[in-house]
């Protein structure tokens, strides 16, 4: 046998260079797993130190063993390895891989599996993403960022994640069919900081038109993404087709539409009714386009009336089926996800649609459940009725910077719904469906664990494990820490509906009773600001300790970050207090120091990447090729984190302010601004003066037309800067 296998590779067909030929080729079969890939790209040389099995099941499970001297990660495909392996990086090695850190030094010697642990879940389903995150976080990401996001989410389990990078190139090539012209395309597609809520059909043109070179970069992007999650066994939800055409369809085409109305100040693209013949030719337009580029998907995410979208005179249950018939026809085994939020999805829309077809995202299960949980604002008799869903933590909006959470609710939730008799019958899956990521990891951790515990645990016993896990070692200060924060800040109450973290006063839009900053916040007060403080207090008392770890010093600057914003709310009901009294001596003592803590804020925020707005900036700057697209990128990014639209849509729309980031930056340069204009105004008033009303409008818009330019990199050192800014917020 051993001549014969030596007879064959040396085979005249293949000559002495046949041998390391084959050779190679099989080396590259190896090494072209997946799992040895992330291993190598976590920390060099890891993928030697792991045996990686995979194993067949029905579930999917993962196990951590051990084989010799070698730990072993076994699955039943490539996600469940990797869940494995970060459940062991974290649980064994203490090794936590974040947002803020991707990489790591693993131990020459891993610590090995004395026991074989394994973990099962019933639920075939993680999800990922919301539209809301492909702009506010992922808009202009590159593919050295998208690789560390698809490593990110196969170590969370998630196999179903959204897939919608590039989908304005597909409507390119369908409008170009529909003979519109380069122009016309270009004023219904939006700019690239805007995509989201254009294709949700919110909007049409805002932030564009975008240049050629756009288009074709973005192709190029996501076809590496499916690649990479494909290669993982990991399933993109596409863009389906639900109906949108631009405004000007029924003109230009002669099209039956109707008119969705308007959303915060921009007229929504036009709704084809679902009886016009060419419903049937648009649609397979799309799919074929779609195809063309992308390649067929097994689900298809379509959202026809998003957040209040004016459905008089369409015949909800005609244009359900005729969406479905549609995506059906592009691939008969495919699946419709649709996301509940508020109305949607509409009953009439999907009562008669097959059971097994509909996915549907319980899109903000911690706060308004709507798969029947009857304590619920968003309470629907019967849940989705027939139809599959997945229990989602939307958590975060606007991305804005803020911590934040609902752990007792996120856990007792899902344990909930699992019990519920008619709810649990169709629950398949955990999802996180944030508008902005790369904050508040611990929530995110806690979520898309929830699968691979079979019964409820208490977010007390839970946060011991995490803290050892995040820092890498057990420290008693840290845990205390961790303890005030899990029983406060990240606990609001299950009945509290607020839209993510309590804002930071210092992005709001000034005011004498200002309190919150976007205008759908519906905050409240739930937990003892002095609770943070302390936090933030007792992180700092280990920071020498921990000096050098990258998780904890993220934490430090965020924790503290968190504290200052705190005592700047105290302030500003000071400077208000002082203004009512007409204590002009306080007033200016007060104000100031109000100014001052705003700057503080920038200094910390300053050193550390993530919270540096130069680093959204030249993010978005970067994907420029001449300087005119530069210009248009870094417009994009700057307008939507400031006033977000026009002045229709920013101060009657209510959209500024939205996607308000507390980062260093723009906190020097444009909420100190504000407030200080504010505050001369007031101190204007209180001699007798008789000063022009401020038009905040006009005073933000030349910040986000501004091409100043903001570092990437971080100034100064974290620990001794988070020091003394919490030394002179003490002493105020």
């Amino acid at each position: 046998m051993k001549q014969r296998q030596q007879s064959h590779v040396w085979s005249p067909s293949l000559g002495g260079w046949g041998v390391l030929l084959l050779l190679l080729c099989i080396s590259s079969v190896v090494f072209a797993s997946p799992i040895t890939g992330l291993l190598e790209r976590i920390d060099k040389g890891a993928s030697r130190k792991f045996i990686i099995e995979q194993v067949k099941s029905d579930n999917d499970f993962f196990e951590l063993d051990r084989k010799g001297e070698k730990v072993v990660i076994r699955g039943n495909n490539y996600v469940s390895i990797a869940t494995g392996l970060n459940w062991y990086l974290k649980y064994y090695a203490g090794i936590h891989l974040s947002w803020n850190g991707m990489t790591a030094k693993l131990p020459d010697v891993m610590l090995l599996v004395l026991k074989k642990e394994r973990h099962e879940t019933s639920l075939p389903y993680r999800y990922g993403l919301n539209y809301c995150t492909f702009s506010y976080s992922m808009a202009f990401w590159d593919w050295e960022r998208w690789e560390k996001e698809i490593d990110w989410m196969a170590l969370h389990g998630i196999n179903l994640p959204l897939a919608i990078t590039g989908a304005e190139t597909v409507w390119y090539n369908v409008l170009k069919r529909l003979d519109y012209s380069k122009e016309e395309i270009n004023e219904f597609i939006s700019g690239p900081g805007f995509f989201a809520w254009w294709l949700m059909n919110n909007l049409e043109g805002w932030g564009g038109p975008n240049p050629d070179s756009w288009y074709k970069q973005q192709v190029a992007l996501q076809k590496k993404i499916l690649k990479r999650m494909r290669e993982y066994g990991i399933e993109p939800v596409y863009p389906g087709y639900c109906g949108m055409v631009p405004n000007n369809a029924k003109d230009k085409l002669g099209l039956n539409v109707s008119d969705p109305g308007i959303w915060c100040g921009y007229r929504r693209p036009a709704f084809l009714q679902p009886d016009d013949p060419r419903f049937e030719e648009i649609s397979t337009i799309y799919y074929k386009e779609l195809e063309k580029l992308y390649g067929k998907a097994n689900y298809y995410s379509m959202d026809p009336f998003h957040e209040g979208g004016n459905t008089a005179g369409v015949d909800l249950d005609a244009a359900g089926k005729a969406v479905m018939k549609a995506m059906k026809k592009a691939n008969p085994k495919a699946v419709w996800v649709a996301q509940a939020w508020q109305n949607n999805p509409r009953p009439k829309m999907i009562d008669n649609l097959n059971q097994g077809d509909l996915l549907v995202l319980d899109l903000y299960s911690e706060s308004r459940p709507q798969w029947g949980d009857p304590e619920s604002s968003w309470y629907r008799k019967n849940g989705f009725g027939k139809h599959n869903w997945i229990y989602c933590m939307l958590l975060n909006y606007g991305g804005n910077v803020g911590l934040f959470g609902k752990m007792d609710n996120v856990i007792n939730g899902y344990f909930l719904a699992k019990a519920d008799p008619h709810a649990s019958k169709t629950l398949k899956g955990v999802g996180m469906t944030p508008e902005g990521i790369e904050n508040n990891p611990v929530m995110y951790e806690l979520v898309m664990e929830l699968p691979w515990h079979d019964r409820p645990f208490k977010k007390e016993d839970w946060l011991r494990r995490y803290v050892i896990a995040r820092y890498g070692k057990e420290n008693v200060n840290l845990q205390v820490a961790w303890d005030k924060l899990g029983n406060s800040i990240y606990n609001a109450p299950k009945a509290h509906v607020q839209q993510g973290t309590h804002e930071s006063v210092f992005c709001a839009r000034p005011g004498l009773d200002v309190y919150q900053v976007s205008s759908w916040s519906e905050m409240k007060d739930y937990y003892k600001p002095q609770e943070v403080i302390e936090a933030a207090r007792l992180m700092l008392s280990a920071a020498d300790e921990f000096r050098g770890n990258n998780n904890f010093e993220y934490d430090l600057v965020d924790i503290v970050r968190q504290a200052v914003a705190e005592k700047g709310r105290l302030m500003q009901k000071v400077v208000a207090s002082a203004y009512r009294a007409g204590d002009k001596e306080l007033f200016a003592l007060a104000s100031q120091k109000f100014l001052n803590l705003i700057l503080l804020q920038d200094e910390l925020l300053g050193t550390r990447s993530e919270f540096r707005v130069g680093k959204w900036i030249n993010e978005a700057k970067a994907l420029g090729h001449t300087p005119e697209e530069k210009q248009l990128y870094e417009w994009n990014a700057r307008v939507q984190i400031a006033t977000w639209g026009n002045r229709m849509a920013a101060d009657n729309g209510g959209l500024r302010d939205y996607a308000h980031k507390e980062w260093n930056g723009i906190l020097k340069d444009f909420y100190y601004m504000r407030w200080k204009t504010y505050f001369e105004h007031l101190s204007q008033l209180m001699d007798g003066q008789n000063p022009q009303k401020i038009d905040f409008y006009a005073i933000e818009e030349p910040w986000t037309k501004a091409t100043n330019p903001y570092t990437t990199e971080p100034v100064g050192d974290c620990i001794d800067t988070a020091k003394k800014v919490f030394a002179e917020i003490s002493s105020h």
